[in-house]
């Protein structure tokens, strides 16, 4: 079986997610704007090679996202895992700021609520707007700067719910680690998302937040492995963990770029395959815009890089050494 599709299980559940799930924050126009045919075209592809898994949002696009994912689920038919957020509601609005998501309903607005009454009214909304019964896992969403409410009121709602079998896993996903952990040691967690912090740019991820997944038994996924985009092309103009790459990134991603090329080995494919080297990483989330770059990133993912590669990777010093206590 291929790597992307090969079937790998979230700790403490029966879940099996492939080791290559779609993350549809592109659906929802982050950056730029996504053709409603390219993103149902990109939906029945993942399902064609075999990926099973999804994770969405209703921040991406403003309940877009969500909204396209959901057709497609329902007319496909097949078994899937589902992963959606909780943290932001989408409010009535006139004035909805689109400087993210190029797609985004302009008549609703996230806000952040980390409440009780907002978790549950999240699920609820997130139901209807993918039109499916069930939801898989369900994440905390950007919760750093509303760690007290995100530990003491919306995780015991998403407990609940788990221990009701609303749904089968419990998790959180953010951008930062030191937060990641603070909710971790609190909490009982099965999945943690982390978006850019496990990179050819960025190894922070396996200091202190893998050790301790592994510890509690949390699965990781590996998220926003191109760092936003600089990582599949490093050039003026690319992004670098949501904001325009300075000149010291590209030039750092273009010397790894150069390294790897030198031995046959694109970077796109080393920034894919980088997570798995750590044994708290699961699976890796990869967003794409349509069926060609989904199909781009499994050819990536699936390729082979020989272990005397990252070992030469590590020992250049362009990435930090494998840590694994």
């Amino acid at each position: 079986m291929a790597r992307h599709s090969k079937r790998v299980s979230i700790k403490g559940t029966s879940l099996e997610v492939t080791q290559l799930g779609l993350g549809t924050a592109p659906l929802g126009g982050l950056f730029t704007s996504v053709d409603e045919q390219d993103s149902d075209d990109l939906i029945v592809a993942a399902f064609e090679h075999g990926i099973n898994f999804f994770d969405t949002a209703p921040q991406y696009g403003h309940g877009v996202a969500e909204l396209r994912l959901g057709r497609i689920l329902q007319r496909i038919g097949k078994p899937y895992v589902l992963e959606t957020k909780v943290g932001r509601v989408l409010n009535p609005t006139n004035q909805a700021d689109k400087a993210w998501f190029a797609d985004a309903n302009p008549h609703l607005e996230p806000v952040f609520d980390f409440s009780a009454d907002g978790v549950k009214r999240s699920i609820e909304e997130s139901l209807k707007r993918l039109g499916v019964d069930h939801i898989d896992i369900a994440l905390l969403h950007d919760a750093e700067d509303h760690l007290p409410q995100a530990i003491n009121e919306a995780y015991p709602v998403l407990d609940s719910f788990r221990s009701q079998g609303v749904i089968k896993a419990v998790g959180m996903g953010l951008n930062l680690c030191q937060p990641s952990v603070t909710i971790m040691k609190n909490t009982d967690l099965n999945v943690a998302l982390i978006a850019g912090r496990y990179t050819l740019l960025d190894q922070e991820g396996q200091e202190e937040l893998f050790p301790l997944a592994l510890k509690k038994n949390v699965s990781i996924l590996a998220a926003g492995v191109f760092n936003s985009g600089v990582l599949a092309n490093p050039v003026t103009g690319a992004k670098y963990n949501y904001v325009d790459a300075s000149d010291e990134v590209i030039k750092r991603a273009q010397e790894i770029g150069k390294f790897l090329r030198e031995r046959d080995i694109p970077l796109t494919a080393a920034a894919l395959q980088i997570p798995l080297r750590h044994p708290a990483v699961t699976a890796v989330l990869t967003g794409s815009r349509n069926r060609t770059e989904l199909e781009s990133n499994i050819e990536d993912f699936d390729s082979i890089i020989p272990d005397s590669i990252w070992a030469e990777l590590e020992s250049s010093g362009l990435v930090a050494k494998l840590q694994v206590s």
